[in-house]
């Protein structure tokens, strides 16, 4: 039987990875499905021949890997190219997740989704569902620090995302990080110890 998985989730810049890394330290493995569409549009990736083919090579980078700016600004000036882009990665993306799924070891596993609500095949997958919260202004910030985008570019990608407020209705439990590392470290704890008693695990000792 599928180990219990939580679906972590959050918008840009929120600390999800942050997050993943502290449940890590509780031997909780997380799989992450940006990194498995880095992995997928990597030069010789899975996807990059289907991708090459429905956008042509506007879209690679001189490597053959997907340009990912050049593919932002194509799907956020047209949004049916993003739906496009979508139906050819969200399967390929749930497919490897799952695999990944049945190798992984832990009490419970994370599973990463930055559009989880967004997504029915994946929100099928999680028994619980974790928000990562923190004020969109502490989002642009750390996304302009780590990215070096402009605030109108971050800007838009946070408008395209799911709106906070119902990301926050919609989730079964709720980390906010919009303080000290210390404090989130304690959230997780607490969350930690939750999920062994949700699932009917052993606590930790």
């Amino acid at each position: 039987m599928r180990k219990p998985i939580v679906g972590l989730t959050g918008g840009i810049g929120s600390g999800k990875s942050t997050v993943a890394q502290l449940f890590a330290a509780h031997g909780v493995p997380c799989i992450d499905s940006d990194v498995v569409a880095h992995q997928l549009t990597a030069a010789g990736g899975a996807a990059m021949a289907e991708i090459r083919a429905a956008f042509g090579e506007r879209v690679l980078d001189e490597h053959g890997a997907l340009n990912r700016a050049a593919m932002r600004e194509l799907v956020f000036a047209k949004p049916a190219e993003r739906l496009r882009l979508e139906s050819i990665l969200h399967p390929m993306i749930r497919e490897e997740c799952l695999r990944q799924l049945e190798r992984v070891s832990g009490p419970y596993v994370l599973l990463a989704v930055p559009l989880l609500f967004e997504t029915p095949a994946f929100r099928t997958l999680v028994n619980r569902s974790l928000v990562v919260d923190c004020p969109e202004e502490t989002q642009q910030q750390r996304v302009m620090a780590r990215s070096g985008l402009a605030a109108v570019q971050v800007a838009a990608i946070i408008a395209a995302q799911m709106p906070r407020q119902q990301r926050l209705q919609l989730a079964d439990d709720v980390i906010h990080n919009a303080g000290e590392l210390a404090d989130l470290a304690l959230q997780v704890d607490e969350k930690h110890r939750y999920y062994l008693a949700c699932f009917g695990l052993p606590a930790p000792a």
